[in-house]
């Protein structure tokens, strides 16, 4: 098992070498399982603490790329070369982040303003 685990280790290390050789490779990290995290569920003004592992889901988040690519088919070419992160079935999911403009006039000047301020202090945190 170790082996299995050392090599995709290595697979996908090749895989983000060439994403930032392609220049489209913003940020990346592993996610640890389920077991070891926690969901808020929101109802109204409620909040409701749930801990992992959340078994009856059969689709987990085990880790994530941020691309900056021209479109999605574009995205889709690369995932496509991506080693398969499990030794059976799994999935990749693509999706688009939100941009300023995605929100039109509700996002004003000031909403803005302050997006900006808090990206500029997450950078200086990071």
């Amino acid at each position: 098992m170790g082996t299995i685990i050392q090599e995709l280790i290595t697979a996908m290390g090749n895989f983000n070498e060439e994403l930032v050789k392609a220049g489209i490779l913003i940020d990346c990290d592993g996610l640890h399982p389920s077991s070891k995290g926690a969901r808020v569920h929101f109802s109204g003004d409620k909040r409701t603490v749930i801990d992992g592992p959340f078994i009856e889901t059969k689709e987990l988040v085990a880790g994530y790329w941020i691309w900056e690519v021209k479109s999605k088919e574009e995205a889709i070419e690369w995932v496509k070369r991506c080693p398969n992160p499990m030794s059976g079935d799994s999935d990749i999911e693509i999706r688009q982040i939100f941009s300023a403009e995605d929100f039109g006039a509700e996002f004003t000047p000031e909403a803005r303003e302050q997006e900006e301020r808090v990206r500029e202090q997450a950078k200086k945190n990071g």
